[in-house]
Order: C-alpha cells, then structure tokens, then sequence
C-alpha cells in the first residue's frame, strides 16, 4: 500500500503535468491530470494509439465527477449510483468544452467512482484522474509495479506503490442512458 507521503508526491506530479502509474481493481493504470493538454498529448503518445479512443475519468466521489460529466437523473442515476463505488464504469454525456481526446471525439465521457483504496486515496488528494491500462496499445495489460517499470521505464514520472485488486480483467461499461452493456466484466 503506498504511504501517505507517496499518495501526496503522486499527487503534486499529477499537478505538475507528469503521468503516474498506479494500481487499480483489476490492473496497474497510467493517469494524468485531465486538464492538462500537454498531459493528455503525452499519454497518447505514450500507449501509442489514436486520440479518437478516448480515456476513463475515475474519481473518489461523485462531485469530483461534475465539471467533466451532466449525469442523467430518474432511473439512470440510480443504476449509476448503486454501482459506485465499485469496478462499474458508465458512458455519461460529457460537458461542454471536455477536451475531445478525453471523449475519444463522441459527446460522452467514460467515468467511474473506484474503490481500490489506493486509486481511491490518489483521486482523493487529486480529483478526478484520467484513467487508462499501463500498456502500449494492443499489447496485455501490466499487473505488477516492476512490469511497469520495465516497460514504460523513465517515460511515466512515477509508479505509486500497492497491489492491484481482484478482478482479472477490465471493468464492466455500461451506456448511462440505455443501460447497454458496451464492454463485460472479467471474472472475479
């Protein structure tokens, strides 16, 4: 588990415009300040893959959520908020002037309230953190710290410390409004 005093390092690199590579539910992410364009052009460039894919915004709570993303109300925020926190990843419509790279060019944005307790305590220190598998595009995800360091090496700014959580594989993501799976779980 990383320590306080990595949490708050991890967090002024964030802030600073650098990328890290942190643990979450499933495997070890790569993230960036979603507001900083240089951020987002250097992780693209980073995984090696085409801006139109767009990220996954993953916050502590909610709030953190709101300058990126107008959630749905009724039934649809329901389902969203009886999923979160938890490896549960929703397509919500995304707010005027979200950077197009974050929503891979479409009028949504993928987001998700983690409850991986390092990922958790990061955004906690950071708000809402990009949020995308530490691998270039095409190859598996990276599951363990030293994985990471051997194949990003000193292209990331900073590892942050802890184990990654039970799933297996990537979350589930749902469209908010429809309820339309787009993307199964792995298995726990």
């Amino acid at each position: 588990m990383a320590s306080p005093l990595q949490l708050r390092r991890a967090a002024r690199v964030v802030a600073a415009g650098g990328i890290i590579g942190y643990p979450t539910e499933a495997v070890f992410g790569l993230g960036c300040d979603p507001a900083s364009r240089s951020s987002l052009g250097r992780l693209i460039a980073l995984k090696g893959r085409g801006a139109g894919k767009g990220f996954i915004l993953i916050a502590a709570q909610i709030a953190q959520l709101d300058p990126w993303v107008t959630f749905p109300r009724g039934e649809a925020l329901r389902r969203i908020l009886g999923s979160w926190p938890g490896p549960y990843t929703w397509v919500v419509p995304a707010r005027a002037g979200v950077d197009r790279r974050l929503t891979g060019g479409r009028d949504t944005l993928a987001v998700r309230v983690i409850d991986h307790p390092v990922a958790s305590a990061l955004c906690r220190l950071t708000g809402a953190l990009v949020s995308t598998s530490a691998n270039r595009s095409g190859r598996p995800p990276i599951r363990d710290s030293l994985r990471l360091r051997a194949v990003f090496g000193k292209r990331i700014d900073m590892v942050v410390a802890g184990e990654t959580g039970r799933l297996s594989g990537p979350t589930e993501i749902r469209d908010a409004l429809s309820g339309r799976l787009i993307r199964a779980a792995a298995a726990r």
